[in-house]
């Protein structure tokens, strides 16, 4: 039996509008990490001062294409971010639950300021990576918070493309790092100190706007505050006329208040079919290779055979097309589901990944490089994969795990999700040089076999979660997917 899902009244106004986009201001700091460790990775200074080993065999003429930045310090730098945001995640889900979203959101601004100042000045190894101890923890907090925030004041029927304002500002980041680290590589020797100090800049545009969002409701409910909540789902909504949806919530919230231990009620069968998709999701998002790609853009475009300006240039326009394409998955999700944005970008990233692969594998050598017309090739190739992630499975790895889970484990939930995908680009941060190294142009056929996993676990596992309210998910997605539904005692049809 099919059930038709509410569309609760609302109206867009100029202050939620305010409100996502400064909450979205989350990801363009999460972003913009992305984007410069790799590029302050390739320059000289950078290289000379921390990591004089690794300029030495970058600069040796000679020296094999795929193993020339293969150094663990090096990635280190790159990967120690992930391993304090996996850690801080655990954290960040207390906060939540316990201070609210709001408050949240400011601490991972003023952590990230400190990693920024830490960075800018660093003069030795060890401050250089307590920096990015600091950037991991803001991280581990802000990635907790700002999908959930943005998922619980998006009205249904938009919830999608209002969570997707994540990603999209994950994309710009990366696209400003891209840029500024093409005119900071001008300037020696500190380039690199402007680079990672002015991470500062959306923390702190982000620290000022949490004290200008409202709350969510769902997390003033959760500490018992609900004409506070009724107010600000009012002041979200733009309209009077909020009971119906408020009493989802509440009724949601009620059903919450008798799960005294979250994280032991997430072990529970029932908790399993969420948690497996939101854990799942945030392996796949890393083994689709995008980080990699992200992380070490201006390296790799240098194994490729670019200058260190070419390279530089080149991540700039992948950058370009990352941003642009995650508007069509803006536009798309609402209407076309996540399911078939999954399923073709799989199809894209597939035949992209591959053909990257091939070009290497057969043209470039260990100690030579790519003509012109080849090297432009792998570029325009690594364009239509980044093109088909940003409007896939970059955003959708955020926004399905932040709605999937019930009131009572959301937040517990999340920071599962959370700390699976610090873990995972952890461990492709810290290996992804050395796998290079080793493997060579192989590792293009190696994400690519992830590729094809992913299709496979889209069809047969993940349920369509278009235009279902988040506190009914349960009963309307879990308890009638074929495979979840076995996971409930009551698997009666509704």
């Amino acid at each position: 039996m099919t059930i038709s899902n509410p569309v609760f009244e609302s109206k867009l106004t100029l202050y939620v509008l305010v409100c996502w986009i400064l909450a979205a201001f989350g990801g363009l700091m999460f972003g913009y990490d992305i984007g410069i460790s790799g590029g302050v990775s390739g320059m000289d200074d950078f290289l000379i001062k921390f990591f004089p080993r690794v300029y030495e065999r970058k600069s040796h003429a000679k020296e094999n294409n795929y193993c020339k930045y293969d150094d663990q310090m090096l990635q280190l730098f790159t990967s120690s971010l992930y391993l304090a945001a996996l850690i801080a995640s655990f954290g960040a889900s207390k906060a939540c639950s316990y201070f609210g979203r709001k408050p949240t959101i400011f601490m991972a601004s003023i952590l990230f300021i400190i990693g920024a100042v830490l960075s800018a000045l660093a003069e030795h190894m060890w401050i250089l990576i307590l920096g990015r101890i600091f950037f991991g923890i803001a991280v581990g907090f802000g990635n907790e918070t700002v999908p959930l925030f943005l998922t619980e004041v998006a009205p249904v029927q938009h919830r999608g493309a209002v969570n997707i304002l994540f990603q999209l500002f994950v994309t710009i980041g990366i696209l400003i790092a891209g840029l500024v680290n093409f005119a900071t590589s001008k300037i020696h020797p500190n380039g690199w100190r402007f680079s990672l100090g002015l991470a500062g800049v959306p923390a702190l545009i982000l620290g000022l706007g949490s004290l200008i969002i409202t709350e969510t409701p769902a997390s003033l409910l959760e500490r018992g505050k609900v004409e506070e909540a009724r107010a600000a789902l009012k002041k979200i909504r733009g309209v009077e006329g909020v009971e119906p949806e408020f009493q989802e919530m509440l009724a949601g919230c009620e059903k919450a208040r008798q799960v005294k231990r979250p994280f032991k009620k997430l072990m529970k069968k029932e908790s399993m079919p969420p948690l497996i998709i939101a854990i799942s999701m945030q392996v796949f998002q890393q083994f689709t290779g995008i980080n990699a790609i992200m992380f070490y853009a201006p390296v790799l475009f240098q194994t490729m055979g670019f200058k260190a300006d070419g390279s530089l240039m080149s991540t700039i326009i992948t950058g370009l097309v990352n941003v642009g394409s995650t508007f069509v998955s803006i536009y798309a999700v609402d209407k076309v589901g996540r399911r078939k944005l999954l399923l073709q970008a799989c199809c894209q990233m597939l035949i992209s990944q591959l053909a990257i692969g091939i070009i290497l594998s057969t043209h470039l050598s260990a100690t030579g490089s790519l003509n012109k017309k080849l090297a432009a090739a792998v570029v325009v190739l690594v364009c239509t994969y980044v093109m088909s992630f940003a409007w896939s499975w970059g955003p959708l790895g955020w926004l399905i795990p932040s709605e999937t889970f019930p009131m009572e484990t959301r937040t517990g939930g999340f920071a599962f999700a959370v700390s699976a995908n610090m873990m995972f680009t952890f461990l492709i941060a810290q290996a992804f040089l050395s796998m290079l190294c080793t493997m060579q142009a192989s590792i293009f056929f190696f994400f690519s076999a992830w590729i094809v996993t992913m299709g496979v676990f889209v069809i047969f596992l993940l349920p369509e979660t278009k235009g279902v309210p988040i506190d009914s998910m349960v009963d309307r997605v879990w308890k009638q997917h074929p495979v979840w539904k076995r996971f409930f005692g009551d698997t009666q049809e509704l």
